[in-house]
């Protein structure tokens, strides 16, 4: 018997597919990149879970939907650190302690993108965590 993967690793494999590839996407397309031996069927599963959930976007290439990612990778682990985040009882210690942890590298990745000395502490950014 094939050992269960972790909850979510088969989202995300297919997730690495997409985001590596120059266009849409068929499922047998999809499959041919997966590391495991899967079924058509289930790898339509995902990309429809994939779908529903706003990760994938779909679009009609001859008989069967193509399919590309929704969000970047990055994007996705944004909104996966909001999540957790938004469990916290204590939001403002849970960022203390995770900007605490960043590296020097991290930081200095921070700059060129949106850096903290950017953001106005007085704009309403509600949390959309959680999907669409």
């Amino acid at each position: 018997m094939t050992p269960r993967l972790p909850d979510g690793a088969l989202e995300l494999e297919v997730l690495a597919v997409l985001w590596r590839a120059s266009g849409p996407l068929t499922p047998a397309n999809v499959r041919r990149h997966i590391a495991h031996d899967l079924a058509y069927t289930t790898v339509m599963t995902v990309l429809g879970r994939l779908h529903a959930k706003g990760l994938a976007d779909r679009a009609l290439v001859g008989r069967a939907f193509g399919h590309t990612a929704a969000v970047s990778e990055s994007e996705l682990t944004a909104r996966k650190m909001g999540t957790v985040l938004a469990t916290a009882d204590d939001r403002a210690g849970a960022l203390s302690g995770f900007v605490t942890h960043l590296s020097a590298a991290d930081i200095a990745g921070l700059r060129p993108r949106r850096g903290l000395a950017e953001l106005d502490p007085r704009a309403d950014r509600s949390p959309t965590w959680g999907g669409r």
